[in-house]
């Protein structure tokens, strides 16, 4: 078959779209030998990642850390020329903004979710905090194929703490809504557990227990100098230094099935013949490409919602503020402010602090799944009502000397409960159609390690190896808060 030969090195394949998924399996086709065209949209490579600068600080506009206790985000860095520009957080310490007041972020926690009363002392109130206590003493829940993360555990723990934890956890990921969102996609680990267990804190111990006892080093997340960023732009260089092509402003309007079993492709004027196609794109543009082939997988795909957002980002002179310790905060939508979270990233970032000494960078984080007032407001508002809250939260009354507002528009897909299943609908669909394979956030989570291993899986498939795709399935990529203003 002709997708055979993407893996043998003597096929063609076009990636459409050229976020780190799109990048990340034009890398690995390359490895395979094939011969690689990458088509973008939009002028620019990396999706979500976005390098910038403010009052001349290099600086993240998009997602600032990626998860290191996976491998393959790190790993690609590494291979495309980043390892000595990879660094941990300055300080993972960071507080909730909650009750009034900036608390210390509870540890002893899987995704807000405690292991015992004691680890949320302080974040709770006095009856949150008994209503734990009675977990152990409730009947089994079953949590069938798939079941909400919010739901579930204020059955079993109370509403507080998910409205005080879970929820901005959780928010700062997917900018979802912890009652809708499904728990075996966003805590896989929780809700494999759960499944064994009688009791919603005994399943976390047993999380913690299992995590001790693998003695894991190292940091949990990991940043790079000059921004996650620079990823994308590292694996483009790598694409085009073997041979690859990579052409932006060029959006594809026609994917069809070729006479001779192959693919054709449309893009602007352009016209491609390809041995294979992995469509990298967010779910409704996917969706548009996929209709005339393959309508099904389309519908699917169709019915993926998104939520939007956006990232304020502050520069002040350092001799005129005062910030709290830490690397930020979380906010818990429960205590009705604006700003979801805010980064102290001069804090976070070592190389920041160390680039622009005499600069302090804040970013603030607006927007959830249905808040479509807020992120109706121009540029000027959402600067000043994440000074608001900042002053606040952190007494900080001084003027910026620079701000940037940047916006993302259905940036993260949401996972509801049962989307697992949509997505394996999705890539039953397409197996049907040799030579085609999907990746991305809206497949396998929405964080850089995830969208590079749901890359490789698509790579792999495109050979006719579909263990990637199985293993992703039993076991997704968990996409943890990279802490505050995440």
């Amino acid at each position: 078959m002709r997708a055979q030969d993407s893996r043998t090195g003597t096929g063609q394949v076009v990636v459409i779209g050229g976020g780190i998924a799109g990048l990340a399996a034009a890398h690995r086709l390359l490895d395979r030998g094939a011969r690689v065209t990458v088509l973008e949209a939009s002028d620019r490579v990396g999706g979500k990642l976005l390098p910038g600068e403010i009052a001349g600080a290099r600086v993240d506009l998009g997602a600032e850390s990626m998860l290191a206790r996976r491998p393959e985000a790190v790993a690609l860095a590494r291979e495309v020329g980043l390892a000595d520009r990879l660094q941990p957080p300055a300080t993972a310490t960071a507080s909730l903004w909650t009750r009034g007041a900036l608390r210390p972020m509870p540890k002893g926690h899987v995704m807000g979710v405690p292991g015992t009363a004691a680890a949320l002392s302080g974040v709770l109130s006095d009856e949150g905090l008994a209503r734990i206590e009675r977990d152990a003493e409730l009947p089994r829940t079953e949590v069938g194929d798939d079941v909400a993360v919010g739901e579930y555990v204020a059955a079993r723990l109370g509403r507080e703490v998910v409205d005080r934890l879970v929820e901005p956890l959780l928010g700062g990921v997917y900018a979802g809504d912890a009652y809708r969102l499904s728990m075996r996609m966003a805590v896989p680990q929780l809700f494999a557990a759960v499944r064994t267990h009688a009791s919603l804190t005994e399943a976390v111990r047993e999380i913690q227990a299992k995590a001790a006892a693998a003695q894991q080093t190292g940091p949990v997340f990991m940043g790079i100098e000059g921004g996650v960023g620079q990823l994308p732009l590292a694996v483009a260089r790598s694409v085009r230094a073997r041979g690859g092509e990579i052409l932006t402003g060029a959006p594809v309007t026609e994917l069809r099935r070729a006479e001779d079993g192959g693919w054709r492709v449309v893009a602007g004027g352009r016209v491609l013949h390809a041995d294979g196609v992995v469509v990298a794109v967010p779910a409704g543009a996917a969706a548009a490409l996929l209709r005339a082939e393959a309508p099904a997988a389309a519908t699917e795909l169709a019915g993926v919602e998104y939520a939007s957002m956006a990232l304020v980002t502050l520069a002040y002179r350092r001799a005129d503020i005062t910030l709290p310790e830490g690397s930020g905060f979380l906010v818990p939508p429960v205590d009705g402010h604006t700003i979801k979270a805010s980064t102290f990233a001069s804090r976070k970032w070592g190389w920041i602090a160390e680039e622009n000494p005499d600069l302090l960078v804040l970013r603030t984080s607006v927007g959830r799944y249905g808040e479509t007032e807020v992120l109706g407001r121009d540029d000027a508002d959402l600067v000043d009502v994440s000074r608001h809250d900042l002053r606040e939260a952190t007494g900080l009354a001084a003027e910026p000397v620079a701000t940037r507002v940047t916006r993302w528009d259905d940036g993260l897909p949401q996972y509801p409960v049962g989307h697992h299943t949509r997505v394996a609908r999705v890539r039953e669909h397409v197996a049907k159609l040799p030579g085609l394979a999907v990746c991305g956030a809206a497949y396998d989570g929405v964080g850089i390690p995830a969208c590079v291993a749901s890359a490789y899986a698509a790579v792999d498939q495109l050979g006719g190896d579909r263990a990637g795709l199985d293993a992703l399935r039993a076991n997704p990529v968990q996409s943890l808060h990279g802490g505050a203003g995440e």
